[in-house]
């Protein structure tokens, strides 16, 4: 493992030399592409530079055992040392890890009102917003694709383009089934309700990884529903896509033009397949649509918001936090990096097991 970690070093001294060669800085396209690559291998570069020189500090301190003078001073801080050396190196295999190929990809985030009536379409309204400040937080791009209203305010379904870097390996987590338990506003005798809202987060999907026969798609239109500007209502702008070999339907009505709405409707579209082909891929890995989303039953879920007790619990990984107002205006960070260092963990788990 060593071997290859100095030459990952060294390939990372290369890159960060080049930033500086003025051919380099000359050349935008190759300058952005040794910056990235450079940046993605800056971690593991980091991780693996500390824990070579705890191992140096060991080192010195047990050879101090040797030393009747130093020998005290060494036994008291060679714990603190091997621990730290530790958990170095677990942050190193992990960063070894071969990457999902579709992290670096944007996603198409879809929230649906799953159990509880109209309390449950607010609370999909509420998972949507959080989702959205969260990715202002981060300056990632979002653009809305489609969304129903129901009667009380709330929405039925959302769907979310939103572009960045790296946006699918920080949400890719979060699909699922979200439950809250609160007392409603319409509830007049102050009794806790129990709702829910599914997510899931698909990575975009471009035309070189799904083929799509247009034969296999129909298309229909229609007049826009909900509230919007002019030409909302009065057009048939909207429109609504049907894989015929699957059944896949998708349907976007945010544009005015029938056209853009068919072009944003074909990436949900593609994204949905893509996302498809991977669980035909990979049926046992967790992440898969499918598994994450279930029925939106409020015995499946992955976590839980208590605002009675201001408490958020995600059951996958057993972590508890407070303030609830804070996670709901996007300040989630912790939960998504809590949630990737566990899951990395599982796959390093996994890998050595099968080694």
């Amino acid at each position: 493992m060593n071997d290859k970690l100095q030459e990952i070093e060294q390939r990372f001294e290369r890159l960060t030399a080049d930033l500086g060669n003025p051919e380099v800085i000359g050349d935008r396209a190759r300058f952005s592409q040794v910056a990235k690559e450079r940046s993605q291998l800056e971690p593991l570069v980091e991780a693996f530079r500390e824990y070579r020189h705890v191992q140096k500090d060991l080192d010195e301190h047990r050879a101090m055992l040797e030393d009747a003078e130093m020998r005290d001073l060494a036994r008291e801080e060679l714990p603190a040392l091997e621990q730290r050396a530790a958990v170095l190196l677990e942050k190193v295999k992990i960063l070894l890890l071969p990457k999902d190929p579709n992290d670096e990809r944007s996603v198409i985030l879809e929230v649906r009102a799953g159990a509880g009536g109209d309390e449950a379409g607010l609370f999909a309204q509420e998972i949507l917003r959080m989702y959205l400040r969260y990715a202002e937080r981060k300056g990632w791009r979002y653009s809305l694709m489609d969304s129903s209203d129901n009667a009380a305010g709330g929405i039925k379904d959302a769907s979310v383009t939103i572009e960045g870097d790296g946006v699918y390996s920080y949400l890719k987590y979060e699909s699922g089934v979200h439950r809250v338990q609160r007392v409603p506003a319409t509830e007049a005798q102050g009794r806790i309700h129990t709702s829910t809202a599914t997510v899931s987060a698909m990575p975009e999907a471009e035309e070189v990884d799904i083929q799509i026969n247009p034969a296999d798609i129909q298309m229909d239109v229609m007049r826009s529903t909900g509230a919007g500007g002019q030409s909302v209502n009065t057009t048939d702008s909207a429109v609504r896509l049907t894989h015929k070999p699957t059944g896949v339907v998708v349907k976007c009505q945010q544009e005015k033009s029938q056209l853009k709405n068919r072009a944003m409707a074909l990436k949900m579209l593609r994204a949905k397949l893509y996302e498809m082909e991977l669980e035909k891929r990979q049926s046992a890995r967790d992440a898969t649509r499918r598994s994450q989303v279930g029925s939106g039953d409020r015995s499946e879920k992955i976590r839980t918001y208590n605002f009675p007790q201001d408490r958020l619990t995600d059951h996958r990984i057993a972590l508890t936090r407070h303030n609830l107002a804070a996670v709901m205006d996007g300040d989630i960070e912790d939960l998504i990096v809590a949630c990737r260092t566990f899951f990395q963990a599982e796959a390093l788990r996994q890998q050595q097991a099968q080694a």
